[in-house]
């Protein structure tokens, strides 16, 4: 606290003595406050799913979306302060259509995600700018094919993964996506959606109705992506069937105690 007092969190481009750029940190804790999202790669599809926030009674529940398309083939998800997302949104969706133009082949998803990270990083380098308060989730398929799912951060950091979580309660949802992600098991579309949302209803309550879920999948004869988002009745269906398989787990649990004692 001595060390912030003294003036080393007023400025971004100062370091403290302990190697600390503070207005970053503070830049993640916006993330930590934002909603929580969760990506997972399967081998023939690649699933967004983000916690809903209740809307007021009268406003356009379609207006307020945590996911969205920043080309074909390429999907994104954040959490943190949607503002800042929109503009970050804005320019990789004309990175992505000047590539195309550049170079005749759809972006790849380490290129776009390079970008997005490269312009957050310039913005925790100069003064007079305050750093992004976002974390991003951005997932899609190379034009081979290829299922890709990378994560970036307000520092900059990006890194790609199998499947992660950003936003509120990450850490619990990151430990349980440990514990359950098997390759083998996520190769249909529907064993992938249901392991997202398994995910999502570790620390979210009440429910599909509360969550958004997002998928894409390659159609290799017309070699292009397409993507979806679930409707809340398709949704309630996989959580109808998570619910049942955890009550018949504790029953299990319950019956195997009592056989011990």
């Amino acid at each position: 606290n001595s060390i912030r007092m003294s003036g080393y969190d007023h400025a971004i481009t100062l370091f403290s003595p302990d190697g600390h750029l503070f207005q970053v940190e503070y830049a993640q804790e916006a993330v930590k406050k934002g909603s929580t999202a969760v990506g997972v790669r399967g081998s023939n599809c690649v699933v967004l799913g983000v916690e809903k926030k209740a809307v007021a009674k009268l406003q356009e529940d379609r207006t307020v979306r945590k996911i969205c398309q920043l080309d074909e083939h390429v999907l994104m998800a954040f959490a943190g302060l949607t503002a800042d997302a929109r503009v970050l949104m804005r320019q990789a969706r004309v990175e992505c259509q000047s590539y195309k133009l550049t170079m005749e082949d759809p972006v790849t998803l380490d290129y776009i995600t390079r970008h997005v990270a490269g312009l957050k990083q310039r913005y925790t380098q100069s003064a007079g700018r305050r750093p992004f308060g976002i974390s991003c989730l951005i997932t899609g398929f190379d034009y081979d094919g290829t299922p890709r799912l990378y994560q970036t951060d307000p520092s900059g950091t990006y890194h790609e993964w199998k499947a992660n979580a950003i936003g509120r309660n990450a850490k619990t949802v990151r430990e349980f996506l440990e514990k359950n992600y098997v390759a083998n098991d996520v190769n249909t579309e529907a064993a992938t959606v249901k392991l997202a949302i398994k995910a999502l209803l570790e620390v979210v309550q009440s429910g599909g109705k509360n969550l958004e879920i997002c998928v894409m999948t390659y159609e290799g004869e017309a070699n292009r992506a397409k993507s979806r988002m679930m409707e809340v009745a398709d949704i309630e269906k996989v959580v109808a069937e998570v619910e049942k398989e955890k009550e018949e787990e504790a029953a299990q649990k319950k019956k195997e105690k009592s056989e011990k004692k």
